[in-house]
């Protein structure tokens, strides 16, 4: 299933699609990170923003 540009508010916001270059780039400017991080996060906890934030700010915290 491709993502919905038509939708700008809602689900789809909440969700990072590593898939999409835009989508990528502009969800790493906004976490103020690498669109290489923003891929680690998402293996890593899924594709829910809430949870690729939480991680990046403990990653952040503990150095690595």
């Amino acid at each position: 299933m491709s993502d919905d540009k038509s939708k700008s508010h809602g689900q789809d916001r909440e969700r990072i699609n590593v898939n999409q270059e835009y989508e990528l780039r502009d969800w790493a400017k906004s976490l103020k990170t690498t669109p290489q991080r923003v891929k680690e996060a998402v293996q890593a906890v899924g594709d829910r923003a809430d949870n690729v934030r939480e991680y990046l700010g403990e990653r952040d915290k503990s150095g690595s």
